[in-house]
């Protein structure tokens, strides 16, 4: 496994710090816990209070170590709900969730007021695919809280980002943006320590987009800070496997294309990989490294 860059030794969040991996460990895992009806691999299954709870306690005993929750579909072309709908789907879960786990709970939103309730309620950090510029209160509440924060890269909005996403040199371009905003959180007064920084596959990028950014991952090490990465179920794996099977993969067969790709980020340093198979990724994971080991 290839050294992480300037090796960050922590994330520091709201109340807590997670130790990162050092070059020779495996990734940490963020489970994914979608309470929305229609995420693009998993909607309605846990739109339930206690099937949300419940799938959030199973990705902890699997092996996660954040769980990310979310109450509104990000998908290419979803529709946006608004604030007071996206807390009544996520408030109860994350407010269970942090009084019946140990494990850091993350808010997958970009609402402050979202951002907001859910760190009175017990969560640590904001993970926000708009970079925190989706809402101009963002960066405030993150500085106020001390919440740790991932912000993402993405080209348009998930209405419409794969309408002809288009770069000239796609990992140059996504990095000078995640440089930049990693500059701008440090001007509004956010601890460097504070912040992860995620390229956003599959979020306004292409096929081919999305594999540049996946070959050349470990790049974003050079940020300096925990470097994320969402591959999980993405297209771009579905097309790969259909190239293979010459058929539609099923939900099970994307998960096994996410957790190979996952061993080729473990070898390039990446810090934290945001999964929906916590139990098949962490296997694989372990396994991989084993073997790598022993040769």
């Amino acid at each position: 496994m290839k050294p992480h860059g300037n090796d960050p030794a922590e994330w520091q969040l709201r109340t807590r710090n997670v130790r990162l991996p050092r070059s020779d460990e495996l990734p940490l895992l963020m489970g994914i816990v979608n309470t929305t009806p229609d995420s693009f691999s998993d909607g309605g299954q846990w739109v339930q209070i206690e099937s949300a709870v419940a799938h959030g306690l199973s990705l902890i005993e699997a092996g996660a170590d954040i769980l990310d929750i979310g109450g509104e579909s990000t998908r290419p072309f979803s529709d946006p709900v608004d604030a007071k709908e996206e807390w009544r789907r996520v408030g109860e879960v994350v407010r269970i969730l942090s009084r019946e786990s140990d494990c850091p709970l993350s808010i997958d939103t970009s609402k402050a007021s979202v951002a907001k309730n859910a760190l009175e309620n017990g969560a640590e950090i904001i993970n926000d695919v708009t970079g925190l510029e989706g809402d101009p209160e963002m960066i405030r509440i993150a500085r106020e809280t001390g919440a740790g924060i991932c912000a993402m890269h993405m080209q348009g909005t998930p209405k419409t980002m794969q309408i002809n996403p288009t770069y000239e040199n796609v990992v140059a371009e996504v990095y000078a943006y995640l440089e930049d905003q990693k500059n701008t959180f440090a001007t509004a007064g956010i601890a460097p320590e504070k912040i992860c920084l995620d390229p956003g596959i599959g979020f306004g990028k292409t096929h081919s987009h999305n594999i540049e950014l996946m070959k050349y991952a470990s790049k974003f090490l050079d940020l300096g800070c925990p470097i994320l990465i969402g591959h999980s179920r993405k297209g771009f794996l579905g097309k790969l496997v259909k190239q293979t099977l010459h058929r539609e993969p099923s939900l099970h067969e994307r998960d096994i294309a996410t957790a190979a790709a996952a061993c080729s980020l473990a070898d390039q340093g990446i810090h934290i990989l945001r999964v929906h198979d916590v139990a098949t990724v962490r296997l694989t994971l372990t396994a991989y490294a084993s073997s790598r080991t022993s040769v």
